[in-house]
């Protein structure tokens, strides 16, 4: 056995989003640039903010970076990972098993209870019942939920209906949660509320990006990044990480 075998990996994880001069257009007569430029690089445990006027590109970027979209031109490394050489079913496969969606509407089941609707976030994991469903009570035990469980989603509040879409979107471990305007459809103590229970998913090592266009949600991130016309402006990486 060499020396070389006691020495510890210090090898860097990479970031787990990294992206370079990504651009997007759409059209092919009449082409419209809808991203131009970006280069932005989301570390592990980070909460990310992205603000920016309506039209101004920051829900593209982030259907980018959850993979139900690809750029036009650049690059995009998900965990070292070169998702612009991934066919179709692999990024799929990817945003299913390690990506966590939140978005303004809540996108419940009416007619199904908190526990069946926070469970359909499992259904196709490959896990057994039972383990889903421990799954779920946790989900429902960190999001304060626990007291409206059998309750049908169409008798929750908004603030409710919304902390019900977080828990089934984290029940499933995602490497990284996205959040398209999580707070536009509640009133401020709702969004008081679920913003407050993003924060302690990021407080457990969560990574988080969210857009937004109220500042006050946004002040939560640790890093705020603006898009206008397409193009990024902020810090485009953690100063902390080099």
């Amino acid at each position: 056995m060499t020396s070389a075998d006691h020495c510890p990996d210090t090898t860097p994880a990479p970031p787990i989003v990294e992206l370079g001069d990504v651009s997007k257009i759409y059209g092919t007569n009449s082409r419209a640039s809808v991203l131009a430029g970006i280069d932005l690089r989301i570390e592990r445990g980070e909460a990310l903010a992205i603000v920016g006027p309506s039209g101004s590109g920051k829900s593209t970027l982030l259907n980018i970076i959850g993979m139900l979209d690809l750029p036009t031109g650049g690059s995009y490394t998900f965990d070292g990972i070169d998702v612009m050489a991934l066919d179709e079913r692999t990024r799929g496969a990817i945003r299913g098993a390690r990506l966590g969606f939140i978005f303004q509407a809540f996108h419940l089941l009416p007619r199904r209870t908190v526990v069946e609707n926070i469970e359909l976030g499992l259904l196709y994991s490959g896990m057994r019942r039972k383990a889903r469903r421990a799954r779920v009570e946790e989900s429902i035990e960190s999001l304060g939920l626990a007291h409206r469980r059998d309750a049908f989603a169409s008798e929750l509040s908004g603030g409710e209906k919304q902390r019900t879409a977080i828990a089934r979107a984290v029940c499933s471990q995602p490497d990284l949660l996205l959040c398209d305007e999580p707070t536009g459809n509640l009133d401020s103590e709702n969004t008081r509320n679920v913003m407050q229970s993003l924060k302690g998913l990021n407080d457990q090592g969560q990574t988080l990006v969210v857009v937004t266009h109220d500042l006050e949600v946004a002040a939560l991130a640790h890093r705020i990044v603006d898009v206008t016309d397409g193009r990024l402006t902020g810090v485009p990486h953690d100063p902390a990480k080099g």
